[in-house]
This record gives C-alpha cells, structure tokens and sequence, in this order.
C-alpha cells in the first residue's frame, strides 16, 4: 500500500488528493484517533475528493477531512482484484467486523454428510473440518437444492435428515415406498450395503457424473450387442437423464478437493495481467504475469509455463479457504464480472492453448 502523511496540514492533504490517479483503487484512512474507514472505489482521486475535500455549503455526506491524518491506497487493474485486496486489508484492521464490513456472504454448497453411520446431503454455506464431501459453489441455495433434488433421483440414498434409529417399526416415507430410498430406516439394508450406495453417490460428485455415465453407456451398448433393444432404450433414457441433471450444476460447482483454476483479469501494470490461481480448492498466491522480458517478446506459452511453476501449492485455513472462494463465487457470479475464469482438471493436465487465448483476450480487453 502506498501512504500518504500530512499531520493535519489541511494544504497539504489537497495537494495530495489533487495528485492522485483516477484509478480503481483500495484505500485505507486513517484518523487520528480510532479505528480506520477502508473501502474500494473505480476512481481514486474522485471518491477521496468526495470524503476529505473541503465543502462550502452542509451536507449530509460523510467529510473525514478534520479527521484523518493518513491515506493508505493500492492501485488496481480489476473488479476482481480490488475485492481481492480489500478482503485482505479489512481482515487485517477488522479481524472480528470484516465479514459484515465487505458484506461477504458465503456461496452453498451440497455436503455428502460422512461422519454418519448411515450419510446423508444437505445444503450447507459452512465449511468444516468434519468428514464429508463438498460439491459446489453454487450461484445461490435454490441453484443447490435443485441440484440436489435432481442427482438425488439417480441414487437411492436417503433424504432425510433425521439420525436415524433403524428399527423394522419405522414409519418410513414415500422415497422408500417409490424406491427411491433403500430403507436403512426400517433395517433392509444394513450400513455396509447402504455404504456401497453412498459411494456410487461421491464418485458420480467426484467424477462430474461420468462414473454414472459410463457405467450406463457400457450397459446399453451391451443390451444392443444382445439385441435386447427395449432394455437398451431404457438405458438410453437413463444416460439422457443424468445429462440432464448434470447440465443443472452452476458452472463453478465441483468437488471441491477438485476445484482447479484460475482467473486472469487485468493489471495495474502496462503489458501484463493478474492471474488467481485455486488448487485443489484452495487459493494460492496471485501472479503478475507480463508480455515482455528485458525488451523482448517471449512465447506466450513457455512464459505461462514458466509462471505456473512459481506457484506453489498452500493449504489454508478452513475460514480462509470458505472466504477466498465466496470472493470467486461472488465475481463469476456476478453480472459486474471482469476477465475471464478458466477452470481445468488438474495442474498437471493445464489445456496451455486455451489458456494463452484467454490470457490475450484480457490483454486486448486491456489495451482496448
């Protein structure tokens, strides 16, 4: 952060602000007693003439001018960026407010629930560090449970929420009497037989369907080959089916632990972009990556190469990692979203030609 200290000198704090970049910027005032004011803005030197200058006539808008004895400011190339840093300012000086100060909400995600003798799902927009799968982050909690609702059709795992008491005197419910259910409720099945199912449910998340797929195509193709043709048009509208409910996941939705990305914006920096990397599920160090290196123009490709290789794989904090997706969930989301997001399978399997074509379509975007 760039600090700017005037001591009061109300002709000195003009000048400064007079000074300053039009830019998208983060910025931190500090007063002379008390507690900072941080905030973002698209243009720098007009939002801080806003607060601090001088007015001649009474207003009810906010004046820190007789009150604020340092400017903190960090220039920044994108929407993006600057809820990057402002999270991260205001985490630092509001360790307990910042949530509510950035209004930060948490995306939902559909949890497979494992610390249980008999797993469930649920929606959830909490993290933890129990035992359990994450699939997500969803645009919102209808998204999510409309996902839910539709994978959960394809399997026969339980719907309720309840911890179960197994006992053949179980009411049950109307998913076990369409057989939609396997009925652990009223002892059917037992817990390694219902665990079995419960598996086919985390690899069809883990996978991105294709475990059912698979499994589905090989048996219609089979039904054919025997010229068993209903059987295979059965199977058919069951293969069309699961595409169906898999074309209702929000494009972020994954396995978390398989959340593997980046998001390339522009930078404050001429003839570069600002790349965010996420690694199995987790936010990594950002990257400036540049155009250019000691005056000549290297290949796009070997560079990009060269700068996923500094990354360095970081694990974060439970807290951490939930807050750093809800920033990426809320900018691709959002209809303000600047840049571009690529995801990918793994940092060993990076597609480079989609990645250096999403690299300059940004810069061009920058240079526009």
């Amino acid at each position: 952060m760039t600090a700017i200290e005037f001591a009061g000198d109300l002709a000195q704090l003009d000048a400064a602000l007079e000074a300053l970049p039009n830019q998208p910027a983060v910025f931190v005032l500090w007063p002379k007693e008390g507690d900072p004011y941080a905030g973002k803005t698209g243009l720098l030197r007009r939002r801080l003439l806003r607060l601090l200058k001088e007015r001649e006539k009474p207003s009810r808008l906010l004046n820190l001018r007789h009150t604020v004895a340092r400017i903190e400011y960090r220039l920044t190339g994108s929407a993006f960026e600057s809820s990057v840093v402002l999270y991260e300012q205001t985490r630092r000086y509001f360790p307990e407010t910042y949530p509510d100060l950035i209004k930060l909400r948490m995306p939902p995600y559909v949890k497979i629930v494992l610390n249980n003798q008999f797993p469930r799902s649920h929606i959830t927009t909490q993290l933890t560090r129990t035992a359990g799968l994450y699939f997500g982050p969803f645009r919102s909690r209808a998204s999510a449970e409309r996902f839910e609702s539709q994978f959960l059709d394809l399997f026969q795992m339980r719907r309720c929420q309840e911890d179960l008491a197994p006992s053949p005197e179980h009411p049950g419910c109307i998913y076990g009497e369409m057989g939609m259910c396997l009925r652990p409720c009223q002892q059917v099945v037992g817990p390694a037989e219902y665990g079995h199912e419960v598996a086919r449910v985390t690899e069809f998340l883990t996978t991105g369907g294709q475990s059912l797929l698979e499994a589905i195509g090989h048996s219609r193709d089979r039904l054919s080959e025997e010229m068993m043709f209903e059987e295979a048009a059965r199977q058919h509208k069951r293969f069309e089916k699961v595409q169906e409910v898999l074309k209702l996941r929000d494009d972020l939705a994954h396995e978390l632990d398989q959340l593997h990305g980046v998001a390339i914006t522009r930078s404050v920096a001429l003839d570069a972009v600002e790349m965010f990397f996420v690694r199995d599920g987790n936010w990594q160090q950002p990257q400036r990556f540049t155009f250019e290196k000691d005056g000549r123009t290297l290949s796009l490709d070997r560079k990009l190469r060269e700068t996923l290789a500094a990354v360095t794989p970081r694990k974060l904090t439970v807290r951490e990692r939930q807050e750093y997706l809800a920033l990426l969930a809320r900018w691709y989301y959002s209809s303000w979203r600047d840049g571009e997001w690529l995801a990918f399978d793994s940092f060993d399997e990076i597609p480079y030609r989609k990645l250096v074509n999403a690299v300059s379509r940004v810069a061009r975007q920058e240079g526009a």
